[in-house]
């Protein structure tokens, strides 16, 4: 379908590229950033990478993600569930920050305006309020809870016009530090309140909140193909992988794919990640 632009915009999708932030370690998602690249964490039994880029579909032309922390399982993902539909940008010696990893895409950006996202921040949220109006030529950034912009503010996106992503650079840098800050003691950030759900999956208790909202969402247990539950089993407000075996109770807690719970085990408020791996209760 030929891209359109969305009511109210005065810039189109063609003119707008998507990037996730997905190279990140995730030190404080440990153990579970130990398994798997923190991008790749399922959240209601999608990829957080894939949350965030299913977010920007709508209202860009262009998608890519950046990686370095487990950076060829990133890049096999994206290869394997969006093709060359999604490019990949790879920094080896060490993660360049949110500003630097747009620094390393300026050729791929190539004139046109940017709109950003973390893969570790879950919302369900649209990105059109982000853009409504939106000339390409303001910094904006669309911040979550009504406290206003600062250093702990929660931010669900931001936009980049092409004048101020060319002149990044590409090292270990910010955008706080070296975009929104300075605008901001300028008068020249435009802040897009928002007032819904978002959740920064930043540590294993944020991570499970984050499944226990699209849960709630979904309306009841969140199961995927292939998975086998045992009869009488009990499972609440959970979400359960594709493939995984459950012969015990689980209640408001993530069985990751092809995991297991055995018989007479009970999980509650808890990840099973891995056959060695269970975090919680939390």
């Amino acid at each position: 379908m030929e891209p359109v632009a969305a009511p109210g915009n005065r810039i189109s999708r063609p003119e707008l590229v998507g990037v996730v932030l997905a190279a990140g370690e995730g030190t404080r998602l440990a153990p579970l950033s130990r398994l798997l690249p923190k991008a790749l964490c399922p959240v209601g039994n999608r990829a957080l990478i894939d949350l965030a880029l299913d977010r920007l579909v709508p209202v860009v032309g262009e998608l890519a993600v950046n990686a370095h922390h487990f950076a060829d399982e990133v890049r096999r993902h994206i290869d394997q569930g969006w093709g060359a539909d999604v490019a990949v940008s790879i920094e080896p010696e060490r993660a360049l920050g949110t500003a630097g990893a747009i620094a390393r895409l300026r050729s791929w950006i190539d004139g046109r305006a940017t709109v950003v996202v973390n893969a570790d921040s879950w919302s369900p949220t649209s990105l059109a309020p982000l853009l409504e109006g939106w000339d390409g030529e303001s910094v904006r950034v669309m911040v979550n809870g009504g406290g206003g912009f600062g250093p702990q503010a929660q931010i669900l996106a931001s936009t980049l016009p092409w004048s101020t992503a060319s002149r990044l650079v590409e090292s270990p840098t910010g955008l706080y530090e070296v975009v929104w800050r300075a605008a901001f003691a300028s008068g020249e950030l435009e802040v897009i309140d928002h007032d819904g759900l978002f959740i920064d999956c930043g540590t294993p208790l944020d991570y499970l909140e984050a499944n226990l909202a699209a849960v709630a969402l979904n309306g009841s247990a969140v199961v995927g193909a292939g998975a086998v539950i045992a009869d009488g089993v009990n499972i609440k407000g959970s979400v359960i992988g594709s493939g995984a075996h459950v012969a015990g109770d689980v209640l408001d807690s993530v069985v990751w794919p092809n995991q297991s719970v055995d018989p007479g085990e009970r999980l509650i408020r808890s990840i099973r990640a891995g056959t060695s791996v269970t975090v919680g209760p939390l």
